[in-house]
C-alpha cells in the first residue's frame, strides 16, 4: 500500500502530465471537493436507515469512487498550498480531543459550545 508521500506524487504526475496544474487553483480545488462531496451525499439523501444499507451494498464502487475522488482533490489541494496533510490532521485531532474530552461528552452528538462550563 502507498502512503500518502507516494500517492501524492502520483496524484501530481496524473495532473501535470494532462497540464492541468494551470485549473486547479485553491478556488476551484476547493468548489471540485466539495462538488464530490454533493455527489457522494446523493447516494444517501432521502433515505431511511434501511436504505442507506441498502445502497451501501449496491452500489459500494460507486461510493468507493466518489470517497476516492474527495480523498484525491483534497490531496492534491493541501499539495498546491504547501500544507502537511497528516500533520495539520493530527493537530486538528488534538484540537478536537481538547475541545470534546471523552468523559464529558461520551454519546452525546452535542457541539463542544453546548457544555456547561466546569
Amino acid at each position: 500500500m502507498a502512503d500518502l508521500e507516494e500517492i501524492t506524487a502520483r496524484i501530481r504526475e496524473f495532473r501535470d502530465a494532462r497540464d492541468w496544474a494551470q485549473f486547479h487553483n485553491p478556488k476551484d480545488m476547493a468548489i471540485a471537493i466539495s462538488l464530490e462531496a454533493g455527489e457522494l451525499l446523493e447516494h444517501f439523501l432521502w433515505k431511511s436507515p434501511e436504505e442507506v444499507e441498502a445502497r451501501l451494498d449496491s452500489h459500494q464502487e460507486e461510493i468507493r469512487e466518489e470517497i476516492a475522488d474527495i480523498a484525491i482533490y483534497l490531496t492534491e489541494l493541501a499539495d498546491n498550498l504547501g500544507i502537511d496533510l497528516l500533520e495539520v490532521m493530527e493537530a486538528k485531532i488534538g484540537k478536537n480531543e481538547a475541545k470534546y474530552p471523552a468523559e464529558k461528552v461520551k454519546g452525546s452528538s452535542k457541539k463542544y459550545s453546548e457544555y456547561p462550563d466546569e
